[in-house]
């Protein structure tokens, strides 16, 4: 079984959709998202769609919690503009979806168990960086398999508690790499792999401009930062 793992999608519309086209080409069984596939980017609307559409399992970030709550206090001002602005711009079809997320996600994959958080354990704004992972997350998730996101920044730890990924940012890396990142989980191998997606970031800077989001969040695009 191959399970695709999507995160950070960022209402990037144009790097989902790549996402998407790939993973088409890859015989893929089962997709998982981990949160924040709004926030940041032009097209939220149009992204929760498609993420209803392409996955079975699914959890909140801390961009969905601020776009229904319209608490923002906890972000940089570029993230709180852009915040208010998806808060606005959500139909009441995606304001439904959102609002069915939960915090954790625990399902199996040819018999390993997986949970799925944005940020850490318990947590959708705790970030976890690799140099943060330790034996002991596994373990305190009670999982085989424990995927984790938030930090836009793709790793894949292999401890004797379990497998611990993050898959990158699809629609926002931090990196240092633009594509679009996202995992790929094979059973039969037990392994993840990183991928990475090109996708037309010109569209995506013109898409957020043309909605008056900061241009500091579509200037970012070019870099992965």
């Amino acid at each position: 079984m191959r399970l695709a793992i999507l995160a950070d999608i960022h209402s990037n519309l144009h790097a989902l959709k790549a996402v998407r086209d790939d993973l088409e080409k890859a015989k893929i069984d089962s997709v998982a998202c981990a949160g924040d596939i709004v926030g940041y980017g032009a097209n939220p609307n149009e992204c929760c769609a498609l993420v209803k559409q392409m996955a079975e399992h699914l959890v909140f970030g801390n961009h969905e919690r601020a776009a229904l709550t319209r608490d923002t206090i906890w972000m940089n001002p570029h993230a709180a503009k852009a915040s208010a602005w998806t808060s606005d711009a959500l139909s009441p079809d995606s304001r439904e979806f959102l609002s069915r997320l939960e915090l954790e996600s625990r399902f199996e994959v040819r018999s390993r168990k997986v949970a799925m958080f944005h940020g850490s354990v318990g947590s959708d704004i705790e970030y976890v960086y690799e140099d943060q992972l330790s034996e002991a997350l596994p373990s305190r998730a009670g999982t085989d398999i424990l995927i984790l996101a938030h930090t836009h920044v793709p790793f894949v730890r292999r401890f004797k508690t379990g497998l611990v990924l993050n898959p990158g940012s699809v629609g926002q890396p931090r990196d240092g790499d633009p594509r679009a990142s996202f995992g790929v989980y094979d059973s039969e191998e037990d392994s993840c792999d990183i991928r990475r997606v090109r996708y037309d970031v010109e569209g995506a800077y013109e898409a957020i401009l043309s909605r008056g989001l900061p241009d500091f969040l579509a200037e970012r695009l070019f870099f992965g930062r």
